[in-house]
């Protein structure tokens, strides 16, 4: 009787570790061909490259490398000499054109304030369009001026966003170029993460799911959501030849691996203490309500058989 009883005892405990070593390969099988989650994922930003407006030589910097600004800061000045001096020959234009104007309007009003016998009417034709070319001049003087003040204003180069100052390697002496850019400022309010997610996963995908990203040197999670999924990737079969023919690869190998589709996420969330920078390669997984994988119903199933074979409540796993 004993000895049936371990036999049955025997049976039973193989069968349930069959089962669960079944189930436990099935989980993990979907785990890592079905479930929507990829280890190919890398942190972007936006990145602003300032030029200078107006070129010349730079006179002053007033930042240093991976420095925090606000936009509006200064970060360097160029020479304002040159400016400077348009901004005086400009004023000066203005006022002479201004005096030129007043004189004309002047001779106009006293030569309309007389008879046909005393000026005829092309005289006062004259006079009249001489005073408007006058204040036209004027007019033209004075969009001179504000161009020329606005340049000597550019002489301080400012940053477009906020953020940190990247790669910086100008320095004092240096001769700045109108329209190329020299220094860079990354916007601190743009981060992402970018999942690249084989086509065979992108179904399971959805606007607006939750995502939750490890970042390879750190613990804590990022958490964010799915703001878009890339409509189109560059194919090498789309390539033309030299007559504008397609190229077409002829090799066709027996094991097709998948395309990676990217998947935008924006941050929603950055614990304390984690740092996160461009270029950080980053596991994206995304995940339900309960913060498992959105595909493995299984998982959530096997949890349940789990919490009531042992008693276990939900709120006291991780």
């Amino acid at each position: 009787m004993f000895e049936r009883a371990r036999r049955v005892l025997q049976y039973t405990t193989t069968g349930i570790i069959l089962i669960i070593a079944a189930i436990t390969g099935f989980v993990l099988w979907d785990y890592y061909t079905s479930a929507p989650w990829t280890r190919n994922g890398q942190v972007r930003v936006q990145a602003a490259n300032i030029a200078p407006r107006v070129s010349g030589q730079i006179i002053a910097l007033h930042v240093h490398d991976n420095q925090f600004v606000r936009a509006g800061d200064v970060l360097y000045d160029i020479d304002p000499f040159d400016f400077k001096v348009a901004v005086a020959v400009a004023t000066a234009v203005a006022d002479q054109r201004r005096a030129d104007m007043v004189l004309k309007a002047a001779q106009h009003a006293r030569r309309d304030r007389l008879t046909e016998a005393a000026a005829s009417r092309e005289e006062k034709q004259i006079y009249e369009a001489t005073a408007q070319v006058a204040q036209a001049e004027y007019a033209q003087a004075l969009a001179q001026l504000s161009q020329a003040k606005i340049n000597l204003d550019r002489t301080h180069v400012r940053s477009t966003v906020t953020g940190s100052v990247n790669n910086l390697t100008m320095r004092v002496g240096d001769y700045a170029t109108a329209a190329k850019s020299n220094i860079t400022v990354i916007d601190q309010s743009s981060y992402w993460v970018d999942g690249y997610f084989e086509e065979t996963k992108i179904g399971s995908i959805n606007i607006g799911d939750r995502v939750r990203v490890d970042l390879m040197g750190f613990r804590e999670p990022l958490e964010g959501h799915v703001v878009s999924i890339t409509r189109g990737i560059a194919t090498a079969n789309a390539t033309s030849g030299v007559q504008g023919l397609p190229v077409v690869d002829p090799v066709y190998t027996w094991v097709r691996l998948a395309q990676r589709i990217p998947v935008r996420v924006q941050i929603d969330r950055v614990p304390a203490g984690v740092t996160v920078t461009a270029g950080m390669t980053a596991t994206v997984t995304v995940v339900g309500s309960k913060g498992h994988r959105a595909h493995d119903t299984l998982h959530d199933a096997f949890d349940r058989l789990h919490d009531t074979a042992f008693g276990v409540g939900a709120g006291t796993r991780r």
